[in-house]
């Protein structure tokens, strides 16, 4: 019997902004999106990902929203109100009782993760630490350059480089790091505009400054508890206020590669 688009499940684990544009984009081809996240996300671009319904029960990104669920019911009941469920599950465990046709691991660890080719008919790894064949059924190349979004079904994506992808020029001088365990203080906001040199946030009174000038596009929530070298927030030295609350490029490539998997695989995922 063919399942129709619309009864297509798909859990997507990670709410982050990678996975919020893989999530944003298949609930926009309408299919049933489901995210599992941890009980305390890290996201950097807050503005753009799902994964802030965690803590403030739901979230709204470029018109769809996901709103924190906690059971099997209020997911379906968020379906037929055409948003997307998030659940706080590690380890996905909703899944067993959900059944989802496609699992998408979003996570972005860049290592070998717990996904496996029995966790459902078809299983998608985002980036470095799978294996298409082995672990999951495709991967989708999430480094940025000619393969960016790349569908891969025989063996693994390219790997993680460690330097962020350049942004005018710009590579790690962008990306702010946490200097060391503590709680988070943030002194501005994303949207804001920084000069190189001015300080940022704080982690229990070490300040965190900006390196170059422009927008802050990504920081971490205010008041978390962080570990040292945990990325804390990203300088857009571009200064468009819009890209701080829309999906970025390299994000909707990825999911473009995960929605290319899932319809390659409707027949056989029908069969």
């Amino acid at each position: 019997m063919t399942v129709p688009i619309s009864e297509l499940m798909v859990l997507i684990r990670g709410g982050g902004e990678m996975a919020t544009g893989i999530a944003h984009r298949l609930h926009r081809s309408h299919m049933r999106v489901l995210i599992t996240e941890i009980a305390t996300p890290t996201s950097v671009r807050r503005t753009v990902a799902f994964a802030e319904a965690v803590y403030e029960g739901a979230q709204t990104v470029e018109g769809v929203k996901a709103v924190r669920v906690d059971s099997s019911d209020e997911a379906y009941a968020a379906w037929e109100q055409n948003q997307i469920p998030i659940f706080i599950d590690p380890e996905a465990s909703i899944g067993k009782i959900l059944k989802p046709v496609v699992i998408v691991d979003a996570i972005m660890a860049k290592k070998s993760g717990a996904a496996k080719l029995t966790d459902a008919p078809l299983v998608i790894g985002v980036g470095p630490g799978f294996i298409a064949g082995f672990d999951v059924h495709a991967v989708i190349e999430s480094n940025r350059g000619h393969h960016l979004g790349r569908v891969i079904w025989d063996g693994a994506a390219e790997s993680d480089t460690g330097i962020p992808a350049s942004v005018d020029g710009y590579t790690a001088s962008r990306v702010l790091r946490v200097p060391r365990n503590g709680i988070f203080s943030a002194l501005r906001a994303i949207g804001d505009a920084v000069s190189a040199g001015e300080a940022v946030a704080t982690v229990n009174g070490e300040l965190i400054k900006a390196e170059i000038s422009g927008q802050i596009r990504g920081l971490l929530r205010n008041g978390i508890q962080v570990e040292k070298g945990i990325k804390a927030g990203d300088i857009d030295p571009r200064g468009e206020r819009g890209y701080c609350d829309s999906i970025s490029d390299k994000s909707r490539a990825i999911a473009g590669g995960v929605l290319e998997a899932v319809l390659h695989s409707l027949s056989d995922l029908n069969s």
